[in-house]
């Protein structure tokens, strides 16, 4: 049984200055909670139903979870962010956030972000990161929380396996010592480059792309070539395509 007290906790969790405050953030989902778990990544608590429970009893087990609490569903609903409750819901502490070392991008491929704003864009880029094997993104001050709960959802657990930091990407490029690859609408066709060994992947605001800030000080200006009349791609999709080219 939870109070209300620790019902009302969960529910702050959901903004993100509560999430600031307290250094946790909730992880929803039948399929996430248990992705998180078998990462290792340390989880505080699990609030799941009698059946999640006695499904994923093996792997609970086997995880250093703090504590397992059975809730009924009309409880999880009361916690959920979502519009449709999942049967299971973890707490987990935030990582502590770490200066970026230029070594640190030397011999690897980073993506950094700018102004991303959709959560559910966030998300699918932490995804296609993990997909591609990219550990690390670095997000401007300015995008969208990486642990706000709809961008945790559209992760799919992916947020486990990528970190995320958090820098000015201008003295970021500035400092990097490795190319740097501007996604724009007017750069090099991507298919004129070869497999990526190093450098950091650009992306930029949904509507308004990367600065000019931003695209002044990179080293290479890129762009998808478009055969059709849409005058831009989602940030997602375009990072998904510039991974898949540049990548393998």
């Amino acid at each position: 049984m939870l109070s209300k007290a620790q019902i009302k906790y969960i529910q702050s969790l959901q903004h993100k200055k509560y999430r600031q405050k307290s250094g946790q953030f909730i992880a929803e989902g039948d399929k996430i909670v248990p992705e998180l778990l078998q990462a290792g990544i340390p989880v505080r608590d699990v609030y799941a139903t009698a059946t999640w429970i006695s499904t994923h009893r093996s792997l609970l087990d086997r995880t250093p979870v703090v504590r397992i609490t059975e809730v009924e569903e009309s409880v999880l609903k009361q916690l959920s962010a979502l519009t449709t409750p999942n049967q299971a819901l973890a707490l987990l502490d935030i990582p502590g956030s770490a200066a970026i070392e230029p070594a640190s991008l030397k011999g690897t491929v980073s993506l950094a972000l700018e102004t991303i704003q959709d959560p559910g864009n966030m998300g699918t880029i932490i995804r296609i990161a993990d997909w591609f094997g990219i550990r690390q993104i670095i997000c401007s001050p300015d995008c969208v929380d990486a642990y706000n709960p709809k961008t945790i959802q559209a992760t799919m657990g992916s947020i486990a396996r990528v970190s995320i930091l958090e820098s000015d990407v201008v003295t970021l490029l500035q400092q990097a010592g490795v190319p740097s690859y501007a996604a724009t609408l007017h750069g090099t066709d991507i298919t004129q480059f070869s497999r990526l060994k190093e450098g950091i992947i650009l992306i930029g605001n949904e509507s308004r792309g990367l600065s000019d800030a931003v695209i002044a000080v990179s080293t290479h200006k890129i762009t998808i070539p478009r055969l059709g009349g849409a005058e831009s791609l989602n940030a997602g999709v375009a990072a998904g395509i510039i991974c898949g080219r540049l990548l393998i």
